[in-house]
């Protein structure tokens, strides 16, 4: 029993590692099954294709990722200050993985959407939960920073669009040029994206 456990999770890392390295449709389960070191059968196994090996792959990134954008999202900090760690979390997450590897992964997400959505529509209907959720805690904090008066926004929901999209969007950039420097410009586009007050701040101070 332990040898069975061990090859479904040992199919599910080096798949997740192959899919961040070179995508998915150039995946083939006998490059995935030698990767992680278990015979063809043992993938057929557990998943009935190489889709519901993806699904399984993405529900396992997104239930680690979330419990780090709940941690930093749900903290104690005052709201902005939560969204600019969740920020500086995701570039130090980028900068380890160019470090590691040599080159910048960007969001699995966000390259699975690229490459994806119009293919499987199991993929997109997954990636599509996964990015309403990540809206649904980014507008938690934008209405609690409203409420305390921290920036003025008229649709909450659309902020926190914008800025889940300006997350994605600089990620995908710093992936293009295997460059990092694009994420530093996270917090500031955010600030100006909710009408911040800090960035009324620090344009007078400037």
């Amino acid at each position: 029993m332990g040898r069975t456990s061990d090859a479904r999770d040992k199919i599910l890392t080096a798949a997740q590692s192959l899919i961040e390295l070179r995508g998915y449709s150039a995946l083939g389960v006998a490059e995935i099954c030698k990767a992680a070191g278990v015979p063809k059968g043992s993938f057929y196994y557990f998943f009935e294709s190489k889709e519901a090996l993806a699904l399984a792959v993405i529900d396992e990134h997104w239930a680690e990722q979330r419990r780090g954008w709940e941690r930093v999202l749900g903290g104690d900090q005052e709201p902005l200050q939560r969204l600019r760690q969740l920020f500086e979390e995701t570039a130090a997450a980028q900068n380890a993985g160019q470090a590691s590897c040599g080159t910048v992964s960007g969001c699995m997400f966000g390259n699975l959407t690229l490459e994806m959505s119009n293919q499987t529509e199991a993929i997109r209907d997954r990636l599509q939960q996964i990015f309403d959720a990540q809206v649904d805690m980014i507008e938690e904090v934008i209405r609690a920073a409203s409420e305390c008066g921290d920036v003025r926004v008229t649709d909450t929901r659309d902020a926190a669009r914008s800025v889940v999209a300006q997350l994605e969007g600089q990620v995908l950039f710093a992936k293009l040029y295997n460059n990092t420097a694009p994420l530093d410009a996270l917090w500031k586009n955010a600030l100006a994206l909710l009408g911040a007050r800090a960035a009324e701040e620090n344009a007078v101070a400037v």
